[in-house]
Order: C-alpha cells, then structure tokens, then sequence
C-alpha cells in the first residue's frame, strides 16, 4: 500500500512539476526508498534531476510532406492567377477588337472612289469591289465576336 502511495504521490509531483515546468528532484535513500520533491534530500545515496518536457502547445510546424504540398498548392494558384490575368487580357483584347471592327464597318458603309459604276440613262451603281469590301468588313465583325465568345467561355 505504500508502495502505491509513494508512486501516486511520484506521480501526481511530476505531472504537477511539468505544469509549472519545474525541476524534480528523485532521490534515493540508503535503504532503496525513492524519494520525489522540488528539493534533493539530506543523505540520499544517489540523487537525479528529472527536467520537465514542456507539454505541446499551439500548432505544430509542418511535416516535409505538409510544406511540399503547400508549396505545390501555392505554385497552382500561381499558375492559375497568371492564366486567369491572361485570359482576362484576351478578353479586353477581343472586346476592344470587335468595337474597331464595328466601327470601320460603320465608317465604311459609304462608297469609296471607283466603287461605282455609271448607268446609261443616267446615275449609277454600286460594283463588285463596293460589295466585297463591305463583306470582309462584315466578316472582320463576325471574327470579331467569335473571338470574344471565345475569350467569354474560357473565363467561365
């Protein structure tokens, strides 16, 4: 029974000690009795110093593993950051691109010199070139908001 008192009381001085991160002191007596205390005792024959561990708090540090992840989780943000600001390059590209496209096909809309072609009784006609040049000006507006459709889904 005392046996179990002394290891109880052992016991409850080096959880009490590393909860105030103190020394214990274990001293053995000449006749084999093992003594615990903040102090070592007067005639112990041998006489150890028991450090507290100091308990584990807060967060830990990262594993090698941890921090190789969280630098790959960070170079994928890296790369998505640069392909979203790339995309949204495109995007104001091709919406600037379709208002230049709209714009020379307003602007072209009146006939240039040589575009066309006098009538015999009088007047005249627009030609083959007028037509060609107001088809690649709509074609150029088409392009124009395919791309941007384009630039549109690749954001999404």
């Amino acid at each position: 029974m005392n046996a179990v008192i002394r290891n109880l009381a052992a016991a409850v001085c080096l959880i009490s000690a590393s909860a105030f991160a103190q020394t214990v002191y274990k001293s053995t007596m000449p006749d084999g009795r093992v003594v615990y205390g903040e102090k070592p005792v007067a005639g112990a024959t041998r006489v150890e110093t028991l450090e507290p561990v100091a308990p584990k708090a807060g967060i830990p540090g990262l594993t090698a593993e941890e921090k190789a992840r969280a630098a790959q989780i960070d170079r994928q943000r890296a790369t998505a950051g640069a392909a979203a600001n790339q995309s949204e390059r495109e995007l104001d590209d091709a919406r600037r691109q379709l208002q230049q496209a709209e714009a020379a096909r307003e602007a072209g809309k009146e006939p240039l010199p040589g575009e066309r072609i006098g009538m015999a009784g009088g007047g005249s006609r627009l030609n083959e070139a007028y037509h060609a040049r107001q088809k690649s000006l709509e074609d150029a507006v088409e392009n124009a908001r395919r791309r941007l459709g384009d630039a549109q889904r690749a954001l999404r």
